[in-house]
């Protein structure tokens, strides 16, 4: 069965949230498997048991309780989002194995441009060194997948500051403009893409593009 990937480009994140939770309740046994790639305004978001006091200063940048794992992080145009629908139960995907796949393609992608990254086992995402440049949280429900994994592309990343990145102080935030990556989003997210599917044993995808 093709996974169908849609390609949405800019989404308010609290309706994208909807659609995704919306998506999951109707899943059925017949229904595709679904990677959206797009990317968020502005915002923070607070994961499921996420504790507040890691946002420090939000300013202007709102803040959105979520349902996924994890604590607080910060989306931005700029930054790839890819949210991975999955029906875990058909594919015998247990969580662990989504994030050890989810941070692979990471690695995967950015081992292609030379940059050595890695992930580790009790703060899910992946680093380069020290830095956080792909942060992850899922929701498992009924079987299926929802939320998925954030990659700093080329975006602005002064807001990290007015938070505790997934809920450590004082973590540093990369991404892939700063590491000297001078590629666009768009180039990234085919790559990525790519990436993804070869860590996810995909064969055939049915491309849709939204935006």
């Amino acid at each position: 069965m093709p996974v169908i990937t849609r390609y949405q480009g800019l989404q308010d994140y609290s309706t994208t949230l909807q659609r995704m939770q919306q998506f999951n309740l109707a899943r059925h046994a017949n229904t595709p498997d679904e990677i959206w790639l797009l990317q968020h305004p502005p915002v923070f978001t607070l994961g499921l048991n996420g504790n507040a006091a890691h946002v420090l200063n939000a300013a202007s940048i709102p803040v959105v309780n979520t349902d996924r794992g994890g604590q607080v992080t910060y989306h931005a145009p700029g930054q790839l989002i890819a949210y991975v629908l999955f029906d875990v139960k058909r594919n015998k995907l247990g969580v662990r194995d989504m994030v050890n796949r989810l941070e692979q393609s990471v690695v995967d992608l950015l081992a292609a441009e030379d940059i050595e990254a890695r992930a580790k086992k009790q703060a899910p995402g992946v680093y380069v060194q020290d830095a956080k440049i792909a942060a992850l949280g899922l929701r498992i429900k009924q079987g299926g997948s929802y939320h998925g994994l954030s990659l700093n592309v080329d975006l602005d990343l002064a807001p990290f500051k007015q938070i505790n990145p997934c809920g450590y102080v004082d973590l540093e935030v990369t991404s892939m403009k700063q590491l000297g990556l001078a590629t666009s989003i768009e180039q990234v997210t085919k790559n990525y893409l790519n990436c993804l599917c070869r860590q996810f044993s995909i064969e055939q995808i049915t491309e849709i593009h939204e935006s």
